[in-house]
């Protein structure tokens, strides 16, 4: 990965989930997620844009998940990771984690 093209904080938070969600990752479970861990409260519509953004810049794939009864018949769509994300999501973790050493002491930490 030569061109350093790391996805903004919105974007990242969504992989994570995703991540966490594995084959649970339900647009509904991710905004659960958001919710629970994050405290971020999001739009449907927002999610969805960002979601459709991740996909064209090969992210994210997601496959059609046949409607149950529960649901009234309307199928949902389970988002995955691709091998590109995770190898974008691996590489930020390294960037950050090297920028945030040594920083206790500025943070108020000892």
């Amino acid at each position: 990965m030569t061109k350093r093209n790391f996805p903004g904080e919105f974007e990242q938070m969504l992989l994570l989930c995703i991540a966490q969600l594995g084959e649970q990752a339900y647009v509904i479970e991710i905004r659960r997620m958001l919710g629970e861990t994050a405290n971020r409260s999001v739009t449907r519509g927002a999610l969805y844009r960002t979601l459709d953004r991740l996909e064209k810049k090969g992210l994210v794939t997601w496959e059609v998940i046949e409607p149950a009864a529960e649901r009234g018949g309307h199928p949902k769509r389970r988002f995955r990771l691709t091998e590109q994300a995770v190898e974008v999501l691996r590489t930020s973790r390294d960037v950050l984690q090297r920028l945030w050493r040594g920083l206790d002491m500025v943070l108020g930490r000892p």
